[in-house]
């Protein structure tokens, strides 16, 4: 299997065997069951559609309650397609575990960080601002300077980095080493940090 979905628990730090301190990001991962199989023939693509994280029926659309029936499990709060996994056969409401992972292994992970409302370009572009506070300055420190001639081209190019609304974007980060697997607890630690706030859910994919 490709990846599994979890939910961010928190941070801590494990000691490595040298005796060095790593933060780690712990994971809820799985367990998630197999929801759908799509296939070349009726999709146009092969994927497997994973559910993770258990939802009441009554809080659940007509629809979906349909489509986990067909699958002959409870309805899920998350739905993510993975590229089909061709190492095994799955069937419709297979459990996927943490155990598909391992120790020292690399893996991408994305999610969705945390949201910080309207912010300047110092917070969100990471702006140095003026430098001195003196020679009539006042309190532009922190402005944005010019952001285009007057003359020409009379405009404002796309993608100026101003002022505006801050996180709360899809972020993928690749290549994070996984420090240990505790598959008893449904639990995995990644060395370093992850986007997303505590509880928001993310995929974690080889």
């Amino acid at each position: 299997m490709p990846g599994i979905i979890g939910k961010k628990v928190g941070m801590t730090s494990v000691f490595s065997a040298e005796g060095k301190n790593i933060p780690c990001t712990v994971i809820e991962a799985g367990p998630c069951v197999v929801t759908q199989l799509k296939s070349l023939e009726k999709d146009g693509y092969e994927a497997v559609q994973l559910g993770f994280e258990e939802k009441k029926e009554k809080n659940t659309t007509k629809p979906l309650v349909g489509h986990f029936k067909k699958a002959g499990v409870t309805p899920k709060r998350k739905l993510v397609e993975f590229a089909a996994d061709f190492e095994r056969e799955l069937k419709l409401g297979e459990e996927i575990l943490v155990d598909i992972f391992e120790e020292n292994s690399w893996v991408d992970v994305t999610g969705v960080s945390k949201g910080k409302g309207f912010q300047g370009v110092v917070k969100r572009h990471g702006f140095g601002g003026v430098g001195q506070s003196t020679h009539g300055q006042h309190n532009r420190l922190r402005a944005p300077g010019s952001v285009g001639a007057a003359s020409y081209p009379a405009r404002v190019f796309k993608g100026m980095r101003m002022a505006g609304r801050t996180g709360g974007k899809r972020v993928r980060v690749e290549n994070l080493k996984v420090i240990k697997v505790i598959p008893e607890n449904n639990l995995l630690l990644i060395k370093g940090s992850i986007p997303g706030a505590k509880g928001s859910f993310l995929i974690i994919e080889k």
